[in-house]
C-alpha cells in the first residue's frame, strides 16, 4: 500500500484517479506488484482509509523525508524524464453509417472490469516542467510500450 501512496503523491492523483491510473498503467502495476490476472487493484475506499491512517499517525512527512534522504545518498533522485499517461477516448459502437461498419481505426480495450471501444491518447509530459511534449493517438488496444515518447 505504501508504494501506491507514493504514486498518488508523485503524480498528484486523487484516490479515484489513482485507482484508474493503476488499471491503465502497466508500469504502475509493476511498481506496486499487482498482477490483474490474479488480484485486484485496491479500490478508492481502501486507498482513502490508508491515506487517512498515515495522516492520523503523522507518518506521511517522516516517510517521505526518509525516502528522500535514502535516494539522495544513493544519487537516485530523478531530475528529468517523461511521464506517459494513456487516456481512453470512447467512440460509439454503432454501425449506422454510410458503410454500415465500425471505424476500422477503433478497437476494444479493457480498463478494470469494463470494456471500452475507441482510441487511446498517449500523452508524454516532461517530469520537471509538467509540459506536454508528445501526443500519440492509437487504437484503444495498442500498448504504449512501442511508442517513442522522448
Amino acid at each position: 500500500m505504501l508504494r501506491i501512496y507514493f504514486l498518488s503523491q508523485w503524480y498528484g492523483l486523487a484516490d479515484e484517479a489513482l485507482e484508474d491510473a493503476i488499471y491503465d498503467s502497466q508500469a504502475m502495476r509493476n511498481f506496486i506488484g499487482v498482477d490483474l490476472g490474479g488480484e485486484n487493484v485496491p479500490d478508492t475506499t481502501t486507498l482513502l482509509k490508508f491515506r487517512h491512517l498515515l495522516e492520523e499517525q503523522h507518518l506521511r512527512q517522516a516517510i517521505f523525508e526518509e525516502i528522500g534522504s535514502h535516494l539522495k545518498a544513493k544519487k537516485l533522485l530523478m531530475k528529468e524524464g517523461t511521464i506517459v499517461d494513456a487516456t481512453i477516448i470512447n467512440t460509439p459502437y454503432s454501425t449506422k453509417n454510410a458503410e454500415g461498419k465500425r471505424d476500422p481505426q477503433m478497437h476494444q480495450t479493457r480498463k478494470g472490469n469494463q470494456w471500452h471501444f475507441g482510441m487511446k491518447a498517449h500523452i508524454g509530459v516532461d517530469a520537471e516542467s509538467r509540459l506536454v511534449h508528445r501526443l500519440v493517438a492509437t487504437p484503444a488496444s495498442k500498448s504504449p510500450k512501442a511508442l517513442p515518447m522522448s
